[in-house]
């Protein structure tokens, strides 16, 4: 009994081997080897700037220009630049402000695209469908456009240069609204109408039965936001001209001196800086992410 046992293995083998080595296969290897070296190819644009950021912030200034992407670093100027990044301006106090300014949007953002986006996926009520209309409508408005009117207000109401000033455009987030009714969608009916049966409010359905499952799309969201509003230049530029509510890529312009040139290796280690919190976030969240991104079912 134990021959056959084994002619019957070898005899898998052979046809396992066979094919592996049939056109098919080597068709389909072929397509992995190049999606692979795609996405090698595409991640290697992306970490190139991050790179050369690196190596410049470890580097003397006299060797940033001649010698670009050599491997030769001068940790001691290295360290020099990163504690002068810290000495020549504010630094700490621009990442506070980030920090409030992004987290402060965010909170806001989250209240009121949550109840918004669950009344458009979850109850009946007339134009419903023109609202929504109107959400996908407001993606498509460049952020520039309403900057003069919102400008203009502010500037009457004397609430230039607060952190007010900062995160009043971004308190209502159309993006947000979208990504958490395409979430909510998801959401087995039953079970929000068997909660109205037993006396649940809607707010006690919404905080209680689909918020925890909507962490994943809450981590998603919060990446995107706190991304974008802790890099963003354009409107910190309008509203602050002074250094006590300055984020950290408005105070990046410190670095510029019309008249002794710029320091790059400073600017670049102040870069650095104010890139680790992102990455940092992204690493410890990557995982609600991708499956909040996944499960919305935005791509």
């Amino acid at each position: 009994m134990a021959t056959p046992f084994r002619s019957s293995n070898a005899d898998s083998d052979v046809l396992l081997n066979k094919a592996k080595t049939t056109p098919a296969g080597g068709a389909r290897l072929f397509k992995r080897i190049g999606a692979h070296t795609a996405l090698l190819i595409m991640a290697a644009i992306v970490l190139l700037p991050f790179i050369w950021m690196l190596m410049t912030s470890l580097k003397d200034p006299t060797e940033i220009f001649d010698t670009p992407f050599s491997l030769r670093f001068d940790w001691e100027k290295g360290v020099e630049n990163y504690i002068g990044a810290f000495n020549a301006v504010p630094m700490i106090t621009f990442m506070i402000n980030g920090t409030v300014v992004v987290l402060g949007i965010l909170m806001v953002q989250l209240v009121t695209s949550i109840g918004a986006a669950y009344a458009l996926a979850k109850i009946e009520f007339r134009g419903k469908s023109i609202l929504f209309a109107f959400v996908v409508f407001a993606l498509c408005i460049p952020v520039q456009v309403p900057a003069l009117p919102l400008y203009l207000g502010l500037a009457n109401l004397g609430l230039l240069n607060t952190y007010f000033a900062l995160m009043f455009p971004w308190f209502l987030s159309a993006f947000a609204i979208f990504l958490f009714r395409q979430f909510f969608k998801s959401f087995p009916d039953e079970i929000i109408s068997a909660a109205r049966l037993d006396g649940f409010t809607e707010f006690e359905i919404v905080t209680r039965l689909v918020l925890p499952s909507a962490k994943p799309a809450i981590a998603a969201f919060s990446i995107f936001s706190i991304t974008a509003h802790w890099n963003d230049l354009y409107w910190p530029l309008i509203v602050i001209n002074t250094v006590d509510y300055m984020t950290p890529p408005l105070g990046m312009m410190y670095f510029r001196d019309a008249e002794a040139g710029t320091n790059y290796g400073m600017l670049m280690a102040a870069a650095a800086i104010i890139t680790t919190p992102l990455l940092l976030m992204f690493l410890f969240a990557q995982r609600q992410f991708i499956q909040g991104i996944t499960m919305t079912g935005f791509k």
